[in-house]
């Protein structure tokens, strides 16, 4: 059964980083597209990242130029590493994978299939 299992989160002051993992068991290590996506409590779920299997990525605005998305296929992981994190930044962190398209930040999330998520938090 597939899994996607997000760790690495925890509580930083405004201005750390932290990276986020997420192991892909039952998963192919080209699946057609990996993304985060995050939810704070009485939010709307954001979309942050996506990588598609060719090796594009995609980012929300709100994190472009602090966030990176990336993976490695040998351990199927896919990894987030956040920089210059900000209070705003504080939500559960979710992993999320989808087998077709469209692959963007956007719409990362749209299949349902992601994990139980990690806690970030962001103190100022």
């Amino acid at each position: 059964q597939a899994q996607l299992v997000e760790s690495g989160g925890g509580s930083v002051q405004a201005g750390g980083s932290l990276r986020l993992s997420c192991t892909a068991s039952g998963y192919s290590s080209s699946t057609y597209c990996m993304g985060w996506f995050r939810q704070a409590p009485g939010k709307e779920r954001e979309g942050l990242a996506a990588l598609h299997r060719s090796g594009s990525t995609s980012y929300a605005d709100s994190v472009k130029g602090r966030f990176t998305i990336s993976k490695d296929n040998a351990k199927n992981t896919l990894y987030l590493q956040m920089n210059s994190l900000k209070p705003e930044d504080t939500a559960m962190y979710y992993c999320a994978a989808r087998t077709y398209a469209p692959c963007s930040s956007d719409s990362v999330y749209g299949t349902g299939n992601w994990g139980q998520g990690t806690q970030v938090t962001v103190s100022s």
